[in-house]
């Protein structure tokens, strides 16, 4: 009995062992990936100027001007703009080829924005220009004044006042040009640099001309209206500063994410709750103190011009932030609050 029962138990286990192991899974087929063929037209002569095959639909706009490039050396990407159509607007770079409104087969409208220079560039000499400039009336220079004022100094101590604060001015631009300003744009077209620097540098020598000139009178309240002046003029320089660390810290090095700014701790930054372009506010600010500080009639009138400038520049932003954002703050105005 014992031996059948080791004999039963030992087939028992050959059964076990025998049995058939599960078949193992096939590998999962790869996806089948779907090119584009992309055309791009001339949108003004509607000539075909590219046909690109085999497309990845992963491909950005950018990559699709890299490509155009290559074929058209003329035409950096800077220099393009792809659209869908020729009367809308230009495609951003970053937009990805599938999620645009296109099939498999996908037509551009190529526009030569012309050439392109750097912003950085242009913002660097609309700021070294009036730098220069009003230096060069402060010092009269030869061929300025008379001859018997060449080289020589003002007696009035706001005349002085007025170059430091000018001059503080623009290297406080120079250098938030360089190590804050984080430029989303990266080009605009070199025709532009001409308009801006015509106006920041005429305008620089035209109230520089008579807040150095020798016949210049000192305002009518005396130091009380300068020191009040420099008090404005001081107090909007540390804001219009602050602001702009605020909005950089905004912004990642490389990203085009927007976000809604909002105050910090900073005191200066608290106006963030009623404005949307604070840096305007404080730099209207700066330039009516500057007005109050020298009593120039050139400097009035800058000043006006430029708050209608920055006034078209606030509302264009400030409807952008309530078009990207359906939570912006609805108490916030474009550049003066409750007001404007």
């Amino acid at each position: 009995m014992d031996t059948l029962a080791l004999e039963a138990k030992a087939t028992g286990q050959e059964k076990k062992c025998s049995a058939p192991r599960p078949r193992p899974k096939p590998p999962k087929k790869a996806k089948r990936i779907v090119y584009f063929e992309v055309e791009i037209v001339d949108a003004k002569t509607k000539e075909k100027l590219l046909l690109l095959d085999k497309v990845e639909p992963t491909s950005t706009i950018l990559d699709i001007k890299a490509l155009f490039h290559k074929s058209n050396p003329q035409w950096y990407p800077a220099r393009q703009s792809l659209r869908l159509d020729p009367k809308g607007k230009g495609l951003k770079d970053e937009d990805v080829l599938q999620t645009l409104p296109v099939g498999t087969t996908a037509s551009f409208y190529f526009f030569d924005l012309g050439a392109q220079i750097a912003w950085g560039t242009v913002f660097l000499s609309e700021c070294y220009g009036p730098l220069l400039i009003y230096l060069m009336f402060y010092f009269r220079l030869p061929f300025i004044y008379a001859p018997k004022y060449d080289f020589s100094s003002s007696k009035h101590w706001v005349v002085h006042l007025a170059c430091m604060c000018h001059s503080f001015h623009y290297v406080k631009r120079i250098l938030e040009t360089l190590f804050i300003h984080r430029i989303s744009h990266g080009t605009m077209p070199l025709r532009n640099i001409f308009k801006n620097c015509s106006y920041y540098w005429c305008f620089a020598a035209w109230m520089a001309y008579y807040i150095n000139h020798p016949l210049y009178t000192p305002p009518y309240y005396g130091q009380q209206q300068v020191k009040t002046a420099l008090i404005l003029f001081l107090f909007c320089q540390v804001g219009n500063f602050s602001i702009n660390i605020t909005l950089r810290n905004l912004k990642c090095p490389g990203s085009k994410v927007k976000k809604i700014p909002h105050p910090t701790k900073n005191p200066f930054t608290w106006i963030f709750a009623l404005v949307s372009c604070p840096n305007y506010t404080y730099e209207l600010g700066s330039w009516m103190g500057f007005t109050v500080m020298t009593q120039c009639l050139p400097v009035a009138f800058f000043t006006i011009v430029g708050f209608v400038l920055m006034t078209v520049w606030a509302r264009g932003k400030h409807r952008n932030y309530r078009k990207e954002f359906r939570d912006y703050p609805t108490l916030r105005s474009p550049i003066l609050p409750f007001i404007l």
